[in-house]
């Protein structure tokens, strides 16, 4: 038998800083404290509505739509549960971390949850000027990744080809830290020599080698108190990787030319595009230093692996490099750019954007601003044509193409569509597959 509604519960939540709702076993939103209404509408009614309707605009729980259900999940865990969700705000789609609180009745039954919202700021589900861009499965996947591991002390190596956003999931990593307010400082490790590395890193003292005609703070003391960043750390010469290792085994570094320990308060985020196991069997990389970078690696989708995201980038990049002119992109050029392979990934597009925007001297970027290779050629993502696509290969098409440019709900889209609500979740879910 389920427990009358407790003021101590709702007094307890109001008192909270955090967005915090009080929900019950069917969705039914009880109490929203007052920093929820702040961050998701002063003058909305929340108390008896469901929750999936209010962050999602859907008619049916989040698991029937295609998305992860905490209640659902804790309903069946008996425990705490934590989600990323991309939620409806006042000021459009953003990306919420939740977490999920079971409340137990006397009876030991689940019988009222309390749910705690916290926006993930670098990163929104719609075209944005800043952050990271996207709402594709396996960028929501990579997101929930740093937003676990972004609050600990963790060391974090970030996996990916190149032109995927290492230094920007790195700074990303840093500004949803307690590290937040500390520099973060960021160093190519491709390219340099071992004295460079060294000095660069460790610093120097007046005439610790040729040239050395004053003392130089390195990029540890630099970063102190923040985050130091390592970017390609599979270039690390074997002699200098003993010294990184040393820094994160002992937590001290020397300058160079100097015999004295100085201690380094830094978070350390590495990326590279190599396959450091494999460098680690043929003996071009230390395995001990592979294990200390490798605490919580993140996986980086490549641009083909979420194509999905291509209109979403494309308009976000867009407003990046012609900020002033209000460019949009052709149908025609948006088809091309979503039919290109990207070997470069989102590097190469924003550089295809930023050359079509000074190409174009009217409204709307279309195919002939686009680069030969992206016009015809090199090709690897075939969309169907009428001629020869099957019914379920256009669907698919067009519910990719209105899903990517839609702004409103799911049941505004619905209607667009002539679908039902529950037709489209069907649909989206089939999508993701």
């Amino acid at each position: 038998m389920k427990l009358p509604l407790l003021p101590e519960l709702v007094s307890f939540i109001d008192s909270l800083p955090e967005p915090h709702i009080l929900c019950d076993r069917q969705y039914r939103v009880l109490a929203a404290n007052a920093a929820y209404r702040r961050s998701f509408g002063e003058n909305q009614v929340f108390a008896g509505r469901t929750c999936f309707d209010i962050s999602h605009h859907f008619s049916v729980p989040c698991d029937q739509a295609g998305e992860t259900c905490p209640v659902r999940q804790s309903l069946l865990s008996g425990q705490r549960e934590r989600v990323l969700h991309l939620h409806q705000t006042p000021q459009g789609e953003a990306y919420v971390n939740i977490e999920l609180s079971p409340i137990r009745d006397g009876g030991g039954n689940i019988a009222y949850f309390i749910e705690k919202m916290e926006p993930v700021a670098v990163a929104r589900g719609l075209s944005n000027a800043q952050g990271l861009v996207g709402r594709a499965p396996t960028f929501q996947h990579m997101l929930e990744m740093v937003a676990r591991v972004a609050p600990s002390e963790a060391t974090v190596l970030l996996l990916g080809e190149s032109g995927t956003g290492k230094e920007l999931v790195a700074k990303a990593i840093h500004d949803a830290s307690r590290r937040v307010e500390k520099p973060f400082v960021a160093l190519d490790c491709s390219g340099l020599t071992e004295t460079l590395f060294e000095s660069e890193l460790f610093g120097h003292e007046r005439g610790a080698f040729t040239g050395a005609t004053s003392r130089r703070v390195g990029l540890i003391e630099a970063a102190s108190g923040g985050t130091l960043f390592l970017d390609e750390v599979g270039d690390i010469p074997l002699s200098m990787q003993v010294k990184l290792l040393r820094l994160l085994e002992t937590g001290t570094y020397r300058r160079v030319g100097s015999a004295e320990p100085h201690k380094a308060d830094i978070r350390l985020v590495s990326a590279t595009h190599r396959n450091l196991r494999e460098m680690v069997k043929s003996g071009g990389f230390r395995q001990d230093l592979y294990f200390r970078l490798n605490t919580f690696p993140v996986e980086l989708p490549a641009l083909r692996e979420r194509s999905a995201d291509i209109p979403l980038l494309a308009e976000s990049l867009l407003a990046r490099v012609a900020p002033d002119r209000n460019l949009t992109i052709s149908g025609e050029a948006l088809n091309l750019l979503r039919r290109y392979d990207y070997p470069g990934n989102v590097r190469e597009l924003r550089n295809i954007i930023e050359r079509a925007s000074l190409l174009c001297d009217g409204e709307a970027i279309q195919p002939a601003h686009l680069p030969e290779e992206v016009r015809s050629g090199h090709i690897s993502r075939e969309i169907p044509t009428d001629k020869s696509a099957s019914l379920e290969e256009l669907e698919r098409q067009t519910l990719e193409t209105r899903l990517a440019h839609h702004r409103g709900s799911r049941k505004l889209l619905a209607e667009e569509l002539g679908i039902s609500e529950r037709t489209l979740y069907r649909r989206l879910k089939k999508l993701e597959k």
